[in-house]
């Protein structure tokens, strides 16, 4: 398996520098205002939740797939939470939002496999120290 590379680079203090994060194609500018308050540019945060994402969606369509119900599509948004804890800040919650279109499947089956998926995926269990991660799944 290749192994996979992102840089990150950051210039000045915490509070007035600038950074920019690049991992394959993807270059994107980051700050204290967009990590921490609601400024534009991106964050550390918001690229684990698009892995984590990206990881649960595929997981969850292979699953699907090798039960005998290949889906036609799945799509999953990740909440990343950080709040101030003991020590600094931390990330507290990570909440999975999916929605499903898969043929043939009752729901009671889908939760099932969803519910698989979410602790089977390579990138929930790296964030296993996360203290709450959760699953919404629907079928639409």
């Amino acid at each position: 398996m290749p192994v996979r590379t992102a840089d990150a680079e950051w210039r000045g203090d915490l509070r007035t520098g600038v950074g920019d994060m690049q991992f394959d194609a993807y270059t994107g500018a980051y700050s204290f205002g967009s990590r921490f308050e609601e400024a534009p540019g991106t964050n550390p945060e918001s690229l684990l939740g698009a892995a984590h994402a990206g990881c649960f969606s595929m997981a969850l369509s292979a699953m699907l797939a090798d039960a005998g119900f290949p889906p036609t599509r799945v799509h999953t948004q990740a909440r990343v939470t950080v709040d101030k804890v003991e020590g600094g800040f931390g990330i507290t919650k990570i909440a999975l939002v999916c929605d499903a279109e898969v043929p043939n499947i009752d729901d009671a089956k889908f939760q099932e496999i969803a519910a698989a998926a979410k602790v089977g995926c390579p990138v929930s269990k790296a964030l296993a120290a996360v203290p709450e991660i959760t699953l919404t799944a629907k079928l639409v």
